[in-house]
């Protein structure tokens, strides 16, 4: 679990409800159902309207990414590709066919298995780089679903206030119920805000963060794969791929 994103979550909640506390004001005036339903579920369906369905049970999955992010392990990673290089300089390219069955991630085994093929190293390249750019292309899309709710929210906070204060001038009758009715109103706008910028925006910022750390880690895999390709010596490639853990 990221602990950090679990401590910012919990941090930016508390300061808002101790602040209301030492503003005098009770807890149980920032808890509003009405309010809730009106931003979460205006959000949600914009959100869904301006998205394919794909796209969006997508970035709905990524979510997980905040508290759990994948597992990345740069390091073993070019240990690997430095031990298949060592297997292609002692025994040839077609040795590594037999590592291509213990690689889990297709993208992986797909340029294992061209270079055991025999493709050139600018075609493989430029195979793997296509495949790249489409996959960050896809994850990036998925992920603004959350910075474009982040932008949905405060304004759908601003559009309950109102119907809230509608809701109060319609009740104009009875003054004992203005200030407690205005005061709920405005709550939908305190949701808005504050889903925006303590919730959506920053998923989306560590939500493209964990992005491009896998395209790096694609993109390192490529370089490894490109240098045994073009006959490198071992030690020339574990060099040029430490700069990718800078």
């Amino acid at each position: 679990m990221d602990k950090i994103s679990v401590a910012g979550l919990l941090l930016g909640l508390l300061a808002i409800v101790i602040g209301q506390l030492l503003e005098g004001g009770h807890v149980s005036s920032l808890v509003q159902p009405t309010a809730f339903f009106i931003v979460i579920g205006g959000t949600l369906g914009a959100v869904m309207l301006q998205s394919p369905w794909p796209t969006f049970l997508l970035g709905a999955r990524m979510a997980r990414w905040v508290f759990f992010p994948p597992r990345l392990a740069p390091r073993e990673s070019v240990g690997e590709i430095v031990a298949w290089s060592h297997v292609a300089r002692k025994e040839g390219l077609l040795a590594l066919e037999t590592k291509i069955q213990e690689v889990d991630d297709p993208f992986i085994a797909r340029g294992l298995q061209l270079l055991v093929d025999g493709a050139e190293p600018d075609g493989l390249k430029d195979v793997l780089e296509v495949e790249i750019g489409a996959y960050e292309a896809r994850l990036k899309l998925a992920a603004k679903i959350w910075e474009s709710a982040g932008g949905y929210a405060p304004t759908i906070g601003i559009l309950g206030a109102v119907m809230g204060l509608i809701h109060v001038m319609e009740n104009l009758s009875d003054p004992a119920k203005l200030g407690s009715g205005i005061a709920v109103a405005f709550v939908a706008t305190i949701y808005g805000v504050g889903a925006a910028n303590l919730i959506f925006l920053p998923v989306a910022k560590k939500l493209m963060a964990c992005i491009q750390q896998l395209v790096t880690l694609r993109e390192m895999y490529v370089d490894g794969l490109v240098g045994i390709a073009n006959g490198d010596n071992p030690r020339i490639i574990e060099s040029r791929l430490q700069g990718y853990l800078l």
